[in-house]
């Protein structure tokens, strides 16, 4: 296990400001009307996001974590690599992650490109994740969901021999044909960017992420199952000769931090609530469209949903997934606890909640970078021995 713990800095870029009937529409995602939206005020969004992950960068975080999503008040990041390209300039030293676009989305060849224009004009800074993506965004996009799988994993093997096969290469498929696969530009880092699947568990995505011998996020899972599904991938990796390092687990985190711990809870609580309840607010249609999910993992979904939407309970949420809400003592100690429980030396950090306003989550990453991270670091070799 490396000794450097590391801290990643993740955001939605959520759009705020929601009508006052909101509650009258089912889902938040797919359907809500766009007529809500107003460019005016993303303009002003748009601009305070940016320069939370720019003063993450100052404060010496590790990486800086975009992401995509669709027809949605959850997130303003149809695009990723734009916001990617944006931060570039910006930042010095944060790897700039985009985890990331649907790869059965686009065509194949063209993500392959965008990535590696990113990383070579961040100069071998970028990570990319591979997500299938959300039941929801298969509303949002005519991609049959039934073929997704299998078009996610043609895709990758194209994205893969794009970027490590001197061009041009041929590939015929199922669902794509390149007779001439020859992109250009070709990634800055050989023989190409650190990559991830990320995933809710799904056996056949782990199937993916152990063959290529790639990192696991795993999101919106219990720590129970978490630990479950990295122990799996650690085992079917070696099964295909792959023996995974820590920092190819990354852990995503819900974290809060300020001077007391009643501060920190009457400062974080709401907004986490309305995250729940308000911005991540959909249906089983959109949830499940037909053939996302295999009949057993619709069945393992469907149970988890009941326990999550049974009414909002902080104390229960906090004891099932990965929340560390206090002074940074409290933050520290739990994620050091994290770090032996799941192996892992990788730390992918929510910091801005739904509707938490600017102030707040500039409090949050300044006292996390100067209270927690230096308490953490102090003691890597301790975690180190721990989870080895």
């Amino acid at each position: 296990m490396s000794a450097a713990l590391r801290f990643n800095v993740m955001h939605f870029m959520p759009y705020v400001h929601l009508p006052e009937n909101h509650k009258d529409y089912k889902s938040t995602w797919v359907s809500f009307p766009n007529k809500y939206y107003d460019p005016h005020k993303g303009y002003e969004l748009y601009q305070q996001y940016l320069s939370q992950l720019v003063l993450a960068d100052k404060l010496g975080y590790d990486a800086i974590v975009v992401n995509e999503h669709h027809n949605t008040v959850y997130s303003m990041m149809a695009c990723p690599s734009i916001i990617a390209a944006t931060l570039i300039p910006q930042t010095q030293n944060a790897k700039i992650c985009v985890w990331g676009t649907p790869p059965n989305f686009m065509l194949p060849n063209r993500l392959a490109e965008e990535y590696a224009m990113l990383d070579v004009l961040s100069k071998g800074r970028l990570e990319v994740a591979f997500p299938l993506g959300t039941g929801m965004e298969y509303w949002s996009n005519p991609v049959n969901p039934a073929t997704a799988r299998d078009k996610f994993r043609e895709s990758l093997k194209i994205i893969l021999q794009a970027w490590t096969e001197d061009g041009p290469t041929t590939h015929y498929g199922e669902h794509y044909t390149y007779r001439f696969l020859n992109p250009w530009p070709r990634p800055f880092q050989r023989p190409h960017p650190p990559c991830y699947i990320v995933g809710t568990g799904s056996p056949e995505t782990i199937d993916i992420a152990a063959e290529y011998g790639f990192g696991y996020a795993s999101v919106f899972v219990t720590q129970q199952r978490a630990a479950e599904l990295n122990e799996t991938l650690r085992q079917r990796a070696q099964s295909f000769g792959n023996n995974l390092r820590p920092d190819q687990f990354p852990l995503q985190t819900w974290v809060y931090v300020a001077e007391t711990q009643e501060q920190a809870e009457r400062e974080f609580i709401g907004h986490f609530q309305r995250f729940f309840e308000d911005f991540a607010r959909t249906s089983p249609q959109y949830l499940a469209p037909p053939g996302y999910l295999s009949v057993d993992q619709l069945k393992q979904r469907a149970a988890l949903a009941d326990k999550m939407h049974g009414g909002f309970d902080f104390e229960a949420i906090s004891k099932s997934f990965f929340i560390a809400v206090g002074t940074p003592e409290k933050v520290a100690n739990q994620i050091g606890e994290w770090s032996v429980k799941m192996k892992t030396n990788h730390f992918n950090n929510v910091m801005h909640v739904a509707d938490m306003p600017h102030w707040k989550c500039v409090k949050n990453l300044t006292l996390f970078a100067e209270e927690v991270m230096p308490r953490l670091r102090s003691r890597s070799s301790q975690y180190r021995m721990a989870a080895e």
